[in-house]
């Protein structure tokens, strides 16, 4: 009998023993495994995009909106939609650049006040401020046309100039071979970038696409890229669906401020 009470007690020992072990078990739960170590993304090139000539309507706002990456765009002043535009822009996210009507060589139908390589300094800085102060957010500059322009060492320095004065940077749209601006924004002291493709010079989707395509490449070749296209639907369109696919293959979209130097 005693020998029997021996073995009672033993028994309980161990089942409380084990309740004790369970209780412990349930109040502190499973445990748990460090996270694994965040794998360093790998940048395939930066990206920033352009897209001109905006202030003549709205038509692609709310398309253009429905893209989740950085885009500079660049609004024409004096237009019936500059203001809103470049205020709108400016609230939903994008950087705003003014798209400053320049002179060129081919006998286009100018945009009213286009600063011509015939103006003395004055003239063309009175229409360069008067250009700022019509848009909002204003963070820096590109030539709309300009091929004659861009070409004038002594216009284009007057106008980088008063950008240095207003802290803002260019951005040559490269329309003539011939541009001094990078120069002469290397002698004046301001921050600038020029294009390395255009992205529609043709409105067929398939096109775009391969600009953009190579565009990419050069953006993984040096580093970084600059590409313009133009307020239009399928320019927009195609960003709208490639700029998702190019970001997991890691490319990362800048703003123009980002690659300036």
């Amino acid at each position: 009998m005693k020998k029997h009470n021996i073995i009672i007690t033993i028994l309980s020992v161990i089942l409380a023993i084990e309740s004790v072990f369970l209780v412990y078990l349930f109040i502190s739960g499973p445990k748990k495994t460090p996270p694994p170590a965040p794998v360093p993304a790998v940048i395939a090139g930066r990206i920033a995009i352009v897209l001109d000539d905006w202030g003549y309507n709205t038509h692609n706002l709310a398309m253009l909106s429905q893209i989740r990456y950085p885009l500079t765009v660049s609004v024409l002043p004096g237009l019936r939609y500059s203001a809103f535009l470049s205020r709108e822009l400016n609230r939903r996210g994008f950087e705003v650049i003014l798209h400053l009507p320049m002179e060129p060589h081919e006998a286009y139908r100018l945009e009213k006040n286009t600063i011509l390589s015939s103006m003395d300094d004055a003239e063309a800085r009175r229409i360069l401020v008067i250009d700022l102060k019509s848009l909002s957010g204003v963070k820096g500059v590109s030539n709309h046309m300009g091929s004659r322009a861009t070409e004038d060492y002594r216009l284009m320095t007057e106008v980088f100039r008063e950008l240095k004065r207003r802290h803002l940077y260019f951005l040559d749209s490269l329309v003539s071979s011939d541009s001094v601006c990078r120069r002469a924004a290397s002698e004046t002291g301001i921050s600038f970038a020029s294009r390395d493709i255009f992205l529609d010079n043709e409105e067929d989707p398939g096109y775009i696409a391969a600009q953009l395509r190579q565009l990419a490449n050069r953006a993984r070749l040096r580093g970084y890229a600059v590409g313009i296209g133009h307020d239009r639907k399928n320019t927009v369109k195609v960003l709208r669906e490639m700029m998702p696919q190019l970001a997991k293959e890691g490319f990362r979209f800048v703003f123009v401020s980002e690659v300036v130097r």
